[in-house]
C-alpha cells in the first residue's frame, strides 16, 4: 500500500537540505575546520547581568524604569488632575534617572498608561513635552480604563542609557 510523504517529513527533508546547503557553503568559505570554529565562537554566554540602580534596574548601559504612577497620596494628598499627575510621574522619573547616575536627556523610549486619552491626552503631552523639549525619546502609549489606586490617571514606563 502506498502511504503519501507530506506535512512533516516533507517539511524536515527540507530543512535537513537547507542545513547541509548551509553548512557546505560555510566550510567552502571558511575551509573546513574554521567553520566549526567560528561557530563555537559566535555562541557565547549570554547574561544580562541584571542589577538594581537604586530604583531602576540595569543592565549594562541601559536603565529600565517602570510602573511610575501619576499619583502617590504620601506625595500628595488630592489625586489632582492630569497636568499635575504628568509633573508628578515625570518628575519621580527624572529623580530616579539621576540617582541612577542619567537624566532625561539619556532616556530611549517612554511608555504611557493614560486613563480617558480622548479627554487627557493634550493636557499630559504639554506637560510631557516640557521634560522632554527636543530630541524626544520614542514614545507609546495604550489607554486604560484605570489602575489600582483609584484616582490614578497614568503610569510611564522608559529605558534610559546610562555610562
Amino acid at each position: 500500500m502506498f502511504t503519501p510523504r507530506f506535512g512533516y517529513d516533507v517539511a524536515m527533508e527540507r530543512k535537513k537540505k537547507a542545513e547541509a546547503r548551509r553548512a557546505l557553503l560555510t566550510a567552502t568559505l571558511l575551509g573546513g575546520a574554521g567553520a566549526a570554529s567560528l561557530q563555537a565562537q559566535s555562541k557565547p554566554d549570554w547574561s544580562p547581568k541584571k542589577e538594581s540602580a537604586g530604583g531602576p534596574i540595569r543592565s549594562g548601559h541601559l536603565l529600565f524604569l517602570s510602573g511610575i504612577g501619576g499619583w502617590y497620596p504620601e506625595r500628595r494628598p488630592k489625586a489632582g488632575d492630569i497636568r499635575e499627575q504628568t509633573a508628578d510621574a515625570l518628575t519621580i522619573m527624572k529623580e530616579s534617572l539621576s540617582k541612577a547616575g542619567s537624566s532625561m536627556a539619556n532616556v530611549l523610549k517612554v511608555q504611557v498608561a493614560l486613563v480617558d486619552p480622548e479627554k487627557n491626552w493634550d493636557a499630559m503631552n504639554e506637560v510631557y513635552n516640557t521634560f522632554f523639549p527636543k530630541d524626544r525619546p520614542a514614545r507609546s502609549y495604550f489607554g486604560s480604563t484605570g489602575f489600582r489606586r483609584a484616582g490614578q490617571l497614568l503610569q510611564i514606563d522608559c529605558i534610559a542609557y546610562v555610562d
